[in-house]
């Protein structure tokens, strides 16, 4: 029965990747898939997660299953993190979360959630939003619409539009927001324009869908939960998917978190068991090992504060990165002002540039990334700045 199904095309990332390991030339620079990297272009362990680990080796004492909703002191440490100390959420218990595999495991989780809640809504995602929001919430049968974000042309966020778009999404209906580092652009809500968007919420009785990503990578671990803690303490519902895999460096752990705000801690207890069943559903019971290195960090004084400070230098060093970039671009005769690229945050930015030039880039100088010109600003190195800045002012 299984020839009648086609070949599917190579995802647009995964391809990029295979096409970027069968090419020959020794100066090619990989600028794809969102891991971050050291100066030698390694994904490192951390010291806090590695120390976590020999602890865990050592006081694990059986391989039975864990609880269904996953390692409880993950599930509060987290939320902590994300929500901090005393939020009136976590005090009032109106907060249910599971541990999930992945920040995509928390995303499919929440949108059969919705999918349950009612059929016909619509998740309303930015534009340009990551590019696997689109199958994780449409797979669960959930209809995608689209609201203005980002502008290439003047690399900065649309936010006039977006509310003017936001303005005309129904009670009921979601929105999908990324709580910092928004991937692919970068491009970040300040406070106020946060505000706002409570405000629309407020008033138009949509329910944000807040996808934490990136925590840390931005402006800094309290800094970067400001949108998530403005709207979980001033609306009814709040949908949250939070992922380790970035500030962890637990990429192959697949470690997230699935979270819901709701109105009363009666509905909070009925959520609970929706969200355990659906995720009983999909893959019965969660793993262990990734949430239970982060219980032993984030309780454990001296392991946090070590992870912290390995957050904050990974943070100022893509910083530093983009300074370099920008720098170099400018010294090699760049004919346009890419300054915007340092007012981006996190991993990624977005440089603005046409599909063909990304792929002449490609083909000329070996330097890959995919066609919306978004680069993972962690790839960047002192060692092949030079040649990046020198391929971008070639083709551009």
């Amino acid at each position: 029965m299984f020839e009648v199904l086609p070949l599917l095309p190579a995802d647009p990332i995964l391809g990029l990747s295979t096409a970027y390991r069968e090419d020959p030339n020794p100066l090619k620079i990989d600028l794809g898939v969102g891991v971050y990297k050291d100066e030698q272009g390694k994904t490192p362990i951390l010291s806090s997660v590695a120390k976590a680990q020999r602890i865990l080796l050592q006081t694990e004492d059986s391989k039975t299953y864990i609880t269904p909703q996953g390692v409880q002191g993950y599930i509060d440490g987290m939320l902590e993190l994300l929500l901090g100390k005393g939020h009136p959420t976590l005090l009032e218990d109106r907060v249910a979360a599971v541990q999930a595999p992945g920040g995509c495991g928390a995303l499919r989780i929440l949108s059969e959630l919705l999918k349950r809640c009612d059929s016909e809504l619509t998740v309303w995602v930015s534009d340009p939003t990551w590019a696997n929001h689109i199958p994780l919430i449409g797979n669960a049968g959930l209809k995608i619409e689209t609201y203005p974000y980002f502008d290439k042309a003047s690399a900065s966020i649309k936010f006039d539009q977006m509310v003017d778009c936001l303005k005309q999404v129904k009670k009921g209906d979601v929105v999908l927001l990324h709580g910092c580092c928004h991937n692919p652009t970068g491009a970040d809500l300040t406070e106020q324009q946060w505000q706002v968007v409570l405000e629309l919420a407020q008033k138009q009785g949509f329910v944000p869908f807040i996808d934490v990503a990136y925590q840390g990578f931005g402006d800094g671990l309290e800094q970067d939960a400001y949108g998530v803690r403005l709207l979980s303490a001033n609306l009814p519902e709040v949908i949250v998917a939070a992922s380790c895999s970035k500030n962890f460096g637990l990429y192959r752990e697949r470690v997230g978190l699935a979270v819901m705000v709701t109105a009363t801690p009666t509905i909070r207890k009925s959520i609970q068991t929706q969200i355990q069943s659906i995720a009983r559903g999909i893959y019965s019971m969660p793993p262990s090992y990734g949430g239970a290195l982060v219980d032993i960090i984030l309780h454990d004084d001296e392991l946090k504060a070590e992870w912290k400070a390995e957050v904050e230098q990974m943070r100022v060093r893509m910083q530093s990165l983009r300074h370099l970039l920008v720098d170099k671009l400018a010294e090699k005769g760049a004919d346009r002002d890419f300054n915007f690229v340092n007012k981006q945050k996190g991993m990624f930015s977005y440089l603005c540039i046409s599909p063909e030039q990304v792929q002449a880039i490609r083909t000329k100088h070996s330097v890959y990334f995919v066609d919306s010109s978004r680069v993972n600003i962690a790839g960047i190195s002192q060692n092949n700045v030079d040649a990046l800045a020198t391929a971008l002012v070639d083709v551009l």
